[in-house]
């Protein structure tokens, strides 16, 4: 049931390892069949060594477990919520990668200050309001979701492809589980770059609006022209 997805997204947590995004059994990836309306992500506290793709649990948008023989992640509501609002995204990434962990705890936006920042992120990486005592107590998870879901009611999911969750941690998306490791990755790229950019210079301005546009839309925009064609043979 569902195989290719159940690979595509247990080879996305393995990239996490490969990438050294996350230890021990920290992080996971999750991806989505939109047509099924299902998600495949890891498996809780399973170590990334001992996991296979069987392993990968599917649960519905509603929260139900539909196939797998182990509990899923208890990031799941996370997930669900940012499948359910962001119809454009077909993978997820969660990580405590240390640099935009440290954003993260320090709850504030990395900056975008180069043009390594501009070509992956179409401005500064946000982060969230800490939730509620009483969204904690309700759903911890669930309210991770809505916090972020709230963050971006203002900004584009697509153009913006991660978030830090304040005092927690970040998390990427993209269109397949695949993009949403290369987007983790570019993030903990940028976040690792600005914290030396800032101890060697703490007044560092960010990089002017004309060059950030132009970075960025030469690589996502309706005239990108960075890379090959797609019609290239």
């Amino acid at each position: 049931m569902l195989d290719k997805l159940k690979r595509d997204v247990w080879k996305a947590n393995l990239d996490l390892v490969r990438h050294g995004l996350v230890v021990l059994t920290f992080g996971n990836a999750s991806g989505i069949d939109r047509k099924r309306g299902l998600v495949a992500i890891k498996p809780s506290g399973v170590g990334y060594e001992d996991m296979k793709s069987e392993d990968m649990v599917l649960v519905g948008l509603d929260g139900r477990v539909i196939g797998g023989h182990l509990r899923p992640s208890s990031d799941t509501p996370t997930h669900l919520a940012l499948y359910r609002a962001f119809p454009a995204i077909g993978g997820i990434v969660h990580a405590h990668s240390p640099s935009a962990t440290a954003f993260a705890q320090a709850r504030m936006p990395i900056p975008c200050l180069g043009t390594t920042h501009a070509d992956h992120f179409a401005g500064p990486v946000p982060v969230t309001r800490m939730p509620r005592k009483s969204e904690v107590e309700a759903d911890y998870e669930a309210a991770t979701g809505a916090v972020i879901v709230e963050r971006f009611a203002r900004l584009d999911p697509s153009a913006l492809p991660a978030v830090l969750v304040a005092s927690h941690g970040p998390f990427a998306w993209g269109r397949t589980p695949g993009e949403a490791v290369h987007n983790a990755v570019s993030l903990e790229l940028v976040a690792s770059m600005a914290l030396v950019t800032r101890q060697l210079n703490p007044r560092a301005p960010a990089l002017p609006a004309y060059v950030l546009r132009k970075h960025h839309e030469r690589k996502h925009g309706p005239k990108a022209y960075y890379g090959q064609s797609k019609e290239r043979s």
